[in-house]
């Protein structure tokens, strides 16, 4: 059984030293809130490093949205709720690094 094909749209930041827990908290709420607003997007989860390999680069946060097509991310990524919210959660990085893939299986 063929699955059906994604992107994987995966972001790590790091938020400045100013940036309160409470609004770090506000900004992944609204992040999340994107799925509701942008119909390509499928789903969006997000974390913490927790690895203890020390190998993290300085980024703090992982987001991964996952969208039908590379179409879909390309919607998404021209959408203007998520052109006004990555204005938003730019300003708040001091870094940032994005990777989109396609997911595949060893056969």
């Amino acid at each position: 059984m063929e699955s059906k094909p994604v992107v994987k749209h995966i972001v790590l930041g790091k938020f400045k030293q100013d940036i309160t827990p409470e609004r770090i908290a506000d900004l992944i709420k609204a992040y999340a809130n994107l799925v509701n607003l942008i119909e390509p997007m499928k789903s969006f989860e997000w974390g913490e490093d927790i690895s203890v390999e020390n190998l993290h680069g300085g980024f703090t946060h992982v987001f991964e949205s996952t969208f039908d097509s590379p179409e879909g991310r390309d919607a998404y990524i021209s959408h203007p709720a998520h052109v006004e919210y990555g204005n938003v959660l730019l300003a708040a990085l001091e870094k940032i690094l994005v990777i989109d893939y396609k997911p595949s299986h060893i056969i």
